[in-house]
């Protein structure tokens, strides 16, 4: 059997190297393509139509009328409450247990469908497993929306 000698200014290289360069290069492109994720996502929330910065700079949440007297509706990772008629709360919707999100507001009681956790309106334990009230997000009304901040 006779060698094959590459003619000058050939490349060369054994199938292991070839792999192993083919991997490194896949790995390479899949992290250059995530990078990117989740980019054009937040691009076209901040211009769907709804003011995402209110005139004191915080974020628009929910509509006033979109929280009803003597319950609450859950925003993104926030709970808004409305105990009694103007009065708003924010909570975290993440639960003080094991930390499952809340899932709903009904008969005037934050609900995780966890372990059972339940929550009144000002955030205070009204159930067990959860060993302490959900954590309290500042909001305030701004005109006809409830912000953050």
């Amino acid at each position: 059997m006779t060698e094959q000698i590459p003619a000058p200014g050939a490349f060369r290289m054994d199938r292991r190297t070839a792999l192993a360069a083919t991997g490194v290069a896949a790995t390479a492109l899949t992290a250059v393509a995530c990078s990117g994720y989740g980019n054009t996502e937040k691009a076209a929330a901040s211009t769907n139509g709804v003011q995402d910065k209110k005139q004191d700079g915080g974020t628009e949440l929910a509509k006033t009328s979109e929280v009803p007297v003597g319950g609450g509706v859950i925003k993104g990772d926030t709970v808004i409450t409305q105990a009694t008629a103007g009065t708003f709360a924010g909570f975290s919707s993440t639960c003080t247990h094991l930390g499952c999100k809340v899932n709903e507001v009904s008969d005037g009681v934050i609900k995780c469908p966890c372990h059972g956790s339940k929550f009144n309106l000002d955030g205070s334990v009204a159930g067990g497993p959860a060993p302490r009230p959900l954590d309290a997000r500042a909001v305030h009304v701004d005109g006809d929306s409830v912000v953050s901040g």
